[in-house]
């Protein structure tokens, strides 16, 4: 079973002034709709931990074979956070990532992997009326906000944050974006 951990997955979610047995309690928004590249529904599982202190995401196939996201601790991240999250693994499912070789952690594959997830990720919550409420500057801010806490270099931080912002500027539709990625890779 290939799994995909990206890099928001392992991302803290925590505020200066929190004590080491408070967290942050927010709304857990509802997953989106994805399909994956062969049409599958993808499935949304909620894994919590009581101690956990930060919102991960998870794209992978379960034991069945079925697509899934799992959706970790989403109650320790904002709605801008959570949606993002949400549609970053569902993109994984959506470029057929999954079901391809899992590249190297930090080579420029897994890389590319993950700046596009990113892409199409901003691009639905440009473009999907769902996330109306939220708009580049709330993703932009607690993204960066939980990489800074996480100890994310600003480098790293402030060229997430670039790619992000181009993306959401310069693409067309994340349905146009996923197309090409797929032809490009033989998959379309």
């Amino acid at each position: 079973m290939r799994l995909i951990l990206t890099t928001i997955a392992f991302i803290l979610i925590a505020s200066p002034g929190w004590a080491e047995t408070e967290s942050p309690d927010h709304a857990v928004i509802a997953p989106p709709s994805c399909s994956n590249n062969l049409g599958e529904s993808v499935l949304f599982k909620e894994r919590n931990s009581d101690n956990a202190k930060f919102a991960a995401g998870m794209a992978r196939r379960d034991g069945d074979g079925n697509p899934v996201v799992n959706r970790f601790n989403f109650d320790q991240a904002p709605a801008p956070l959570q949606a993002f999250i949400d549609l970053h693994e569902c993109a994984h499912h959506q470029t057929g990532d999954i079901d391809r070789p899992h590249p190297p952690r930090n080579s420029p594959e897994h890389l590319m992997n993950e700046s596009i997830a990113d892409c199409i990720a901003i691009l639905r919550i440009r473009d999907d009326a769902r996330y109306s409420e939220i708009d580049f500057a709330d993703v932009a801010t607690s993204l960066g906000e939980a990489m800074g806490t996480a100890g994310f270099p600003e480098i790293s931080i402030s060229s997430r944050v670039s790619n992000i912002r181009h993306c959401h500027t310069n693409y067309a539709s994340a349905a146009t974006f996923v197309d090409g990625v797929l032809t490009e890779r033989g998959l379309k």
